[in-house]
């Protein structure tokens, strides 16, 4: 994908985060239990934080948000969805296989700007792909880490 300047990369990655919004409400209303119903609606809102902290960022130079600047960090990845194979969301799903499609999508999200990071050739646009990178990094972490407590409460 080419970039021709920073709004464009912004207007993309504001549609993937919104894209991604709906899924998680979509897969919400369709869930059967409130316990997943909720936390697909917590991600739903996590991804519309992305959406708005891609609104309010400037990374025109250093990656600064309004009132403070956005720090970078490594975030652990325990490749917990690499390991799996993908399936497609379906109404009254298991618990286990909802938080499956959650992290392969994050883990495919996080492809995805960690490929659109190496094309870049801006500082501007790498600094706003490390930005989803890192916060696509949270996600997945933050559902693999759910899947393994919830298997190891299974007894798995």
């Amino acid at each position: 994908m080419d970039f021709n300047d920073y709004q464009e990369i912004i207007g993309f990655a504001i549609e993937k985060e919104q894209e991604a919004a709906q899924f998680y409400e979509m897969a919400s209303r369709e869930a059967s239990m409130q316990g997943v119903k909720d936390m697909l609606m917590e991600f739903a809102g996590e991804e519309r934080k992305h959406e708005k902290l891609l609104r309010d960022v400037d990374c025109t130079s250093e990656c600064k948000l309004t009132t403070v600047e956005y720090q970078f960090k490594w975030i652990k990845d325990i490749k917990r969805s690499d390991l799996m194979t993908e399936i497609e969301f379906q109404p009254g799903m298991a618990y286990r296989d909802i938080l499956a499609v959650a992290m392969k999508r994050e883990e495919k999200a996080l492809k995805l700007y960690n490929e659109l990071l190496t094309q870049s050739q801006t500082d501007v646009a790498k600094n706003v792909f490390k930005l989803l990178c890192q916060e696509e990094a949270k996600h997945k972490l933050k559902l693999e880490t759910m899947y393994d407590d919830f298997m190891r409460e299974m007894g798995d």
